[in-house]
């Protein structure tokens, strides 16, 4: 008999939960000590950058690189340690000491990865961030450049022009705070995609740190790695420290325009004509509209950027494209650095704004963002149901199409060629996109993410299909069925993975499979290895 219930199997089970609980706590904090011995043990400089949570530095350290401030809210899983390297033998270290005491890695350059992930996890983790990894060396005269992955796109884009007076560039984003090492890694698009394909298409050597700790370059990581981190996200098989770049040639002057047209002025009818010359018109324009709501109408703003100056720019626009009636007016002459300013939506100065470029701290908000691909022009019609979901949301949520051309030498590359894939037969890429400044609540998440959500269903018909494609360096957790952390069959990440890479998906699982096949360098959408599973493929 029991009469006070004292050793009911309730009781019991809470008990043995807490006894566990305080066991977990007491492991955890046994792995995270050996940890820094490990360290201690493996580098002499690295107790000087490495943030315990216990440091006063750590919570500003940990939010200086997020950009998306939806993954800097106080719910938010925190890492057990982020370190900010110097040497890549403090990363070495790093990688060594978190494989032997089972601690995730998550490694952040720029901060704007759309899912946050490589600044949360659900299981105990650490942040290597290469904030301090910002070298960039350019050597004009051979057209090449090394750039550490830490730097950001608008530092790469000044050093490149600074050296090369304005005559070199590297085809890469226009959003200047974004670092190089997700860019590259993901392939890298921006308003020289037409002239010169992706960023990643001319990366010709790099140097990263693999699951073993080893520090290797190209010939000695070979050339299916090789292949595998440009564009096949390098999160999923080491930490790659620098890029070997080759430059491209830019003219002196380069044009851009910022042309407005409301729904009055025949923005539908224009962004229909937009839709069958995007991908034709000359390699040197490139046309990238933007709709959005304004009041109680919608606007398409026609931004482009012509390698050459307005004199012959404005024939090609007559030709091509005379139903928004560009004038002279309407261009600005400027270099090609200067436009990256102009294009990211800053005033361009006399001199330039270099904070623009070398800053680290602009465009910190809230944002969400899906991408699609497109292989034949939306109906004219079918523009109206995208007006409508846009005007029946409420002033406060903000949203805006992002519409992207292809066409030139991005069609002309195999899609073998490096991992990205999403070559020939696509007439633009849609970036839908939703941000705001305002302090973010659940609400306020939900009234935007369903927002996007609506209009990315709404396209379902109009985009392209078997399957239907998108981007890895615009990330996101609703493509696929299943986003295990790292234990995701070939199977069920297929789901995905054909999405970002199609074909490639498969031979990006024999690499990581030959390089990290105990699936160390992980994520929710990483690249699994064959083993995970038996019955595979």
């Amino acid at each position: 008999m029991n009469p006070h219930g004292l050793f009911c199997p309730n009781i019991l089970s809470f008990i043995f939960v807490i006894l566990l609980s305080f066991h977990g706590e007491a492991l955890a904090a046994e792995n995270h000590e050996n940890f820094l011995k490990c360290l201690s043990l493996q580098s002499n400089t690295i107790s000087k950058v490495i943030y315990t949570q216990t440091n006063s530095s750590y919570s500003s350290v940990l939010k200086a690189s997020i950009k998306n401030l939806i993954f800097s809210t106080p719910t938010n899983p925190k890492p057990v340690f982020v370190i900010t390297p110097f040497h890549v033998s403090e990363i070495q270290a790093a990688v060594k000491c978190s494989k032997k005491n089972g601690l995730q890695i998550r490694v952040r350059s720029g901060g704007h990865d759309h899912e946050g992930l490589s600044s949360i996890s659900d299981v105990p983790f650490i942040i290597i961030d290469l904030i301090n990894f910002i070298e960039i060396s350019v050597d004009v005269e051979e057209k090449t450049a090394w750039v550490e992955s830490g730097a950001t796109i608008g530092q790469l884009n000044y050093r490149i022009a600074e050296k090369s007076q304005n005559l070199l560039t590297f085809p890469v984003g226009t959003c200047p705070g974004v670092g190089v090492g997700g860019h590259f890694s993901g392939g890298g698009y921006g308003v020289l995609l037409r002239k010169y394909g992706m960023a990643a298409d001319h990366i010709v050597d790099a140097h990263m740190v693999d699951v073993k700790g080893r520090f290797l370059n190209r010939e000695s990581m070979g050339e299916d790695l090789f292949w595998a981190i440009r564009g096949g996200g390098g999160a999923s098989f080491g930490i790659i420290v620098s890029w070997k770049i080759k430059l491209v040639a830019v003219p002196p002057t380069v044009t851009v325009f910022n042309v407005p047209r409301t729904l009055e002025q025949n923005a539908t009818k224009l962004l229909f004509k937009w839709q069958c010359i995007a991908d034709k018109v000359h390699e040197d324009l490139f046309i990238s509209p933007l709709l959005l709501r304004v009041n109680s109408t919608m606007v398409s703003v026609f931004t482009a950027l012509f390698l050459g100056g307005v004199d012959r720019l404005l024939p090609l626009m007559q030709d091509s494209f005379p139903e928004l009636g560009l004038t002279r007016k309407d261009c600005r002459e400027m270099t090609f650095v200067e436009s990256i300013v102009y294009l990211d939506g800053y005033e361009v100065e006399e001199p330039i704004n270099v904070d623009v470029l070398l800053g680290r701290d602009f465009h910190v908000r809230f944002f969400r963002g899906k991408v699609d691909y497109l292989t034949e022009p939306i109906p004219e019609e079918a523009f109206q149901g995208i007006y409508d979901i846009f005007l029946e949301q409420d002033q406060e949520t903000n949203g805006v199409l992002m519409f992207f051309p292809y066409g030139g030498k991005i069609s002309e590359i195999s899609e073998s060629e490096i991992p990205y894939p999403h070559r020939a037969g696509n007439i633009y890429t849609l970036l839908y996109y939703a941000g705001w400044d305002l302090e973010s609540t659940d609400d306020t998440y939900q009234r935007h993410d369903n927002m996007l959500k609506k209009l990315f269903n709404y396209m379902t018909p109009y985009v392209a299909k078997n399957p239907r494609t998108a981007y890895i360096n615009y990330r996101d957790l609703d493509v696929g069925t299943n986003n295990k952390l790292g234990h995701t069959s070939v199977q069920e990440a297929s789901v995905w993975g054909k999405k970002y890479f199609k074909n490639n998906f498969y031979r990006l699982v024999h690499v990581k499979t030959m390089v990290d096949p105990e699936n160390f360098f992980r994520n929710e959408q990483s690249i699994p290895p064959f083993n995970l599973v038996k019955d595979e493929l």
